[in-house]
């Protein structure tokens, strides 16, 4: 932007006032603050995120660092990876990614849009193919922000199945829940599954009604997610730690349990301000965490059911 700006200075400065060019010369001096300023400030956030690579299997990682959970397939038909988390680690990202196998990775897979799953799409769809539900690239391509290489070439409606590193890799929309746009992965032979954020292990979840999102169908989604593992299937979760098919189903049963109460909140004619000051049952108190609190929480239900 600021490059822009210069050559537009050499194109006008001769028909210009020496006042008028001072003025637009302080501009250019302060924008130019505000961009190194924003981009210092990213910076600072971020400068001691650590990339962790977490090994699942031969071919399957499990790489944490600041954003949603990334998933990792390695082998002969080089990377492919599950969402990308903020713009400002994509080095950090990439250089993990080459500690394990050299090369960037050849298709990139979100889970939906959000910036914290999708912030480094710009970086690595500028040399792979990123592949979403329709609805990420509509609300990608929404934003006026996001550059061409930053947005899906490849989308789906209900799932597509990836082919890669002797796997096949089923990407599966099963309908609005965290977003309108959600899919999770699963590897159909390492029995490995990355569920995005349908899944905040023992947090409440996030869910952006927004965005399309939907209370129950969350739940469902959950639910259908979880009829299709078994006892050994390892799970991503958007985000918190590596977990498993009982972390799961106790994550489903909170579900459940919140939308009940809610419902008998709501059917006894209680208002929002009441509930909030009565506060969900105790069961509920360990499950608050620092961007979903229990008022979040309550009035996400409050208003998604």
């Amino acid at each position: 932007m600021l490059k822009k700006l210069i050559q537009s200075f050499k194109v006008h400065i001769m028909n210009l006032s020496l006042k008028r060019v001072a003025k637009m010369l302080s501009y250019s001096a302060l924008l130019a603050v505000a961009l190194t300023t924003n981009s210092a400030t990213a910076n600072n956030r971020f400068k001691d995120v650590q990339i962790k690579p977490i090994k699942l299997s031969d071919s399957v990682y499990m790489f944490i660092g600041a954003g949603g959970n990334i998933g990792v397939s390695v082998g002969n038909d080089g990377l492919l990876m599950i969402d990308d988390q903020f713009a400002p680690l994509a080095d950090k990202i990439s250089a993990a990614l080459n500690e394990i196998q050299a090369g960037s990775p050849k298709f990139i897979i979100n889970t939906h849009y959000h910036g914290d799953h999708t912030g480094g799409n710009a970086h690595f769809g500028s040399a792979g193919t990123i592949m979403a539900h329709h609805n990420v690239l509509k609300r990608l391509a929404s934003d006026k922000q996001t550059t061409p290489e930053a947005l899906p070439v490849i989308t789906y409606d209900h799932g597509i199945t990836v082919h890669f590193n002797g796997d096949a890799l089923k990407v599966r929309h099963m309908g609005p829940g965290h977003t309108d746009g959600d899919s999770v992965v699963i590897w159909s032979k390492a029995n490995i599954v990355h569920m995005g954020d349908l899944f905040f292990k023992d947090k409440f979840p996030y869910i952006d009604l927004k965005a399309g999102g939907d209370v129950e169908g969350y739940r469902d989604n959950v639910a259908n997610a979880l009829h299709d593992m078994t006892d050994k299937t390892i799970v991503i979760p958007g985000h918190g730690d590596l977990a498993n098919k009982s972390d799961l189903a106790r994550f489903k049963h909170m579900l459940d349990a919140s939308i009940n109460w809610m419902r008998d909140q709501k059917e006894a004619g209680i208002t929002l301000e009441d509930i909030k000051k009565k506060g969900m049952p105790e069961n509920f108190k360990g499950w608050s965490w620092s961007f979903i609190s229990e008022d979040k929480w309550i009035d996400t239900l409050y208003s998604g059911l």
